[in-house]
């Protein structure tokens, strides 16, 4: 393969792994549909389960704990709050702006179960829910 053929097959893939990396940011940091009249960003969530306990694990760059809300309605879990951009000040530009911020509110569908209690804690950036089962 030529030296031309070559870089051409690099920048080809290298736009596809951008392209793709394009992709799966708008899957996880999307704008959804709400109760809200304004736009809300949806969180990506991780869920798992053993027979003790149901943790579900939402990123939140940039949000306070005591400003994040948590509803456990039947079998949906509600997490929901406003982020701040952190550097705004007068005259000051944005160059890049990746992270979302604003209002979000995530429904994650959970099993219908009995719970004894929950715990929240923040961890690097993410919130991590706890479910204990009720036995």
């Amino acid at each position: 393969m030529s030296s031309r053929n070559s870089t051409r097959w690099m920048w080809g893939q290298a736009c596809d792994l951008l392209d793709q990396a394009e992709r799966l940011h708008r899957q996880f940091f999307r704008l959804s549909t709400s109760r809200q009249a304004r736009p809300v960003w949806e969180p990506p969530v991780d869920v798992f389960e053993d027979d003790e306990l149901l943790i579900v694990v939402v990123a939140l760059p940039g949000a306070r704990a005591e400003c994040v809300e948590v509803i456990l309605e039947g079998a949906v879990l509600l997490v929901r709050a406003e982020t701040q951009m952190p550097f705004r000040s007068r005259g000051s530009a944005v160059r890049r702006l990746e992270i979302p911020y604003g209002y979000f509110e995530r429904r994650i569908e959970v099993p219908e179960l009995q719970m004894e209690s929950a715990t929240r804690e923040f961890v690097d950036g993410c919130l991590i829910i706890k479910l204990r089962k009720a036995h």
